[in-house]
């Protein structure tokens, strides 16, 4: 089966919120698309150009801006058309072409497997990509439209699509609160991966449906009877439960006659104290189920989800859940906050706030990544990106979004780096807190701050969010810093007294700026902190002031001073059996651990180290020095690899073998020549087996081969 017939024309008439000039350029972007598309199909048989197209009819059901709504008809012009970023850029604005290569390089990596790590790294290549919202609404509108046609692709290929999708998009569409997108992936996954249990919960539903149905519609009349009596404007919607739905609480336990809210009706209403007179109503003519009443306008869900919830029996004991909200509540359930936040004379400022906090969020979490492996990248991402979410409040009311058992020390952080560094005290609900406190859903927070107060080293062992850790550190690293400097420069005042020479001599501007320039430092209290670190000797310092050369056996001896032994050390290089000594792995030839390896002293940057087959290390003959690895070192190591391809396509066969083998690509650098492609890629890997192995899966692919 096909899809649906679309044309532009049918999106226009859905964009009546956008005025006649954004409608103009959505026009322009669509002639450019089917230009690009111009004989493509897809696998499904039809034209290529109808799949932007329905990833764009999506997004009109969200109300997304102008700005969304012509990248999506050309996110896929990259990957499946001739043009570039660049001519995008001309053609529609910066701010199109960033979210237009941002989904093409989304687009580019998907799971290999159903291998967990796998999809932590493809979440790791969203959330980062993911620098605007509306990049990952594209995304998940592309994702959705894909999944609905997904009959084209194999069994096999089905499978690895849907588990992508719910284990990395359908979190993220949570969090973003994008339901009615949620809601559908969910179905449809489940159909994919559990077909026996989709259709016998299907079947379920079909043998009741008559009655259920005829159950819900005289509901819904009684209730519209109510609230008409009482002259309350509303709308009411009614629906039976989801597949999904009931499959989630049946997978919790549940027996099918044992869900309450398989029957569920939904009233809008203009105010929310209007909401709260309509579930007063209800109670009051209504038996109501005891512990089934939830007010989530007060108490918003993670993802700022508002609605009232109630359970009722009818006269012949039929049980029905009701949910009461606004219209504006509804918006954001089912259309997710960035929506209604790109709006910003129809945003709320608590909306605005909401979401500027979440992709504070995950960019956070993409920083700390930098500083740590995979396993507690890993680790963070299920504990600030997946997991329970709470909401605090400021004394004045404003919303704090946290992840869970965060403290008053996130909270401060959250607000500002210096309520954080100067915080002395929190105040939780009127009541002294410790500060390793873990604050819970609707807390009123209230902070006490002191001008010459400075964080604790300990806040470290308790504080639950990537940024305040990362803040705690920054502040101490920046004290480390100011005592190296002042370290540093009494060593230096005082080695120059010792050796009779004047500062002004030898400091003066035109040596301050060669030191600063061999060393590549940028300021001179970085050449005091190098010296108070003991990185560099005075001896040397002075030496690189002299035009003549000292002899490297002086350098050797001013540089090489033991003060690790091997077995302590996590130094990657052990020098001439010294750690603690600067060194630098060559970018000519990446040497990895387990390779053999030599090293020569250079001027200013300390050993060089290079493969012992390196052509540029045989050059420096008079300068080598004993080097090895350390068996100790637990890092990773840049390398390349170079390959020549027939097609892009051939790129994404490395890539995915990449995820397999649980190596991050850095860099792919392409370079076509005589109408052959030519690709340097750079990975990181832990050792020489692990690049050996790599390379070998890419010599056995077709169409590639590994250039030595």
């Amino acid at each position: 089966m096909k899809d649906t017939k679309i044309d532009i024309q049918t999106i226009l008439n859905k964009l009546d919120y956008l005025d006649d000039n954004a409608k103009e350029k959505i026009k322009k972007a669509y002639d450019f698309a089917l230009n690009e598309h111009k004989g493509l199909k897809r696998q499904s048989g039809d034209d290529y150009i109808t799949h932007p197209l329905h990833v764009t009819e999506i997004l009109t059901t969200l109300n997304v801006d102008e700005t969304t709504i012509v990248a999506s008809l050309l996110h896929e012009v990259l990957n499946h058309g001739d043009s570039t970023k660049e001519e995008v850029e001309e053609k529609f604005g910066s701010e199109v072409a960033t979210i237009v290569d941002c989904v093409s390089k989304i687009n580019k990596l998907e799971l290999s497997d159903e291998n967990e790590s796998s999809a932590i790294y493809l979440r790791k290549v969203l959330v980062g990509l993911a620098k605007d919202p509306r990049v990952l609404y594209i995304k998940l509108a592309d994702r959705l439209h894909n999944m609905r046609t997904i009959w084209a692709l194999p069994v096999e290929k089905q499978r690895v699509r849907a588990n992508e999708t719910t284990t990395v998009l359908i979190p993220i569409a949570h969090r973003l609160g994008i339901n009615s997108l949620k809601s559908e992936l969910e179905n449809i996954c489940l159909k994919i991966l559990k077909p026996d249990i989709y259709n016998d919960i299907l079947n379920m539903l079909n043998n009741a449906n008559g009655k259920l149905n005829d159950n819900l519609a005289k509901m819904q009349s009684d209730l519209t009877n109510l609230l008409n009596e009482n002259n309350i404007k509303h709308k009411i919607k009614s629906r039976v439960k989801s597949v999904y739905s009931i499959y989630n609480k049946m997978s919790n336990g549940k027996k099918f006659s044992d869900i309450y809210d398989i029957l569920a009706l939904r009233i809008f209403v203009e105010t929310e104290n209007e909401c709260y007179q309509v579930i007063n109503l209800i109670h009051s003519k209504y038996k109501q189920m005891k512990g089934r009443f939830k007010d989530y306008i007060a108490n918003p869900k993670a993802n700022m989800y508002q609605s009232l919830h109630t359970t009722i029996y009818d006269e012949d004991n039929n049980v029905f859940e009701v949910q009461v909200r606004t219209y504006e509540m509804d918006e954001i359930a089912e259309k997710g906050i960035a929506s209604h936040w790109s709006y910003k004379e129809k945003g709320t400022k608590k909306v605005q706030a909401i979401m500027e906090q979440k992709l504070e969020m995950f960019r956070n979490i993409i920083e700390a990544y930098n500083e740590e492996n995979e396993e507690a990248f890993a680790s963070t991402v299920q504990s600030n990106l997946l997991s329970e979410l709470i909401y605090v409040f400021t004394p004045k009311g404003d919303v704090i979004e946290l992840p869970k058992d965060s403290t008053p020390i996130d909270f401060a952080y959250r607000i500002h780096s210096k309520i954080g560094d100067t915080l002395t005290g929190a105040i939780v609900n009127d009541s002294i807190v410790p500060l390793s406190y873990h604050l819970q859903n609707n807390d009123v927070v209230k902070l006490t701050t002191n001008s010459s107060a400075t964080p604790n080293k300990d806040w470290l062992n308790f504080v639950k969010t990537p940024s305040a850790k990362a803040k705690i550190k920054s502040y101490f690293s920046k004290q480390e810093h100011e005592t190296l400097v002042s370290k540093g420069k009494l060593i230096l005042e005082k080695e120059l007294r010792k050796r009779k020479l004047s500062y002004s001599d030898v400091l003066n501007d035109e040596n301050l700026k060669k030191i600063l320039k061999d060393l590549k430092l940028d300021t001179i209290d970085d050449l005091y902190s190098s010296i108070g670190s003991l990185r560099y000797t005075v001896g040397y310092i002075i030496n690189l002031t002299k035009d003549d050369k000292q002899n490297v056996d002086d350098i050797l001896m001013e540089r090489l001073r033991p003060t690790i032994i091997k077995n302590n050390s996590k130094d990657d290089i052990i020098v001439d059996g010294n750690t603690n000594i600067m060194y630098s792995l060559a970018k000519c030839c990446h040497p990895v651990k387990g390779d053999e390896i030599i090293g020569f002293v250079t001027k200013g940057e300390g050993v060089s180290v290079h493969k012992k087959d390196c052509p540029n290390a045989k050059m420096k003959e008079e300068r080598i020095i004993k080097v090895e690895w350390n068996d100790n070192s637990t890092n990773s190591y840049l390398t390349t690899i170079n390959v020549r391809i027939n097609t892009t396509d051939n790129l994404t066969d490395i890539i995915e073998e990449a995820i397999r083998e649980k190596l991050s690509i850095v860099e792919i650098k392409n370079n076509e020549i005589d109408h052959t492609l030519y690709s340097k890629i750079t990975i990181k890997v832990k050792n020489k087996e692990e690049l050996d192995n790599f390379k070998n899966h890419i010599k056995s692919f077709k169409n590639i081969e590994l250039m030595e």
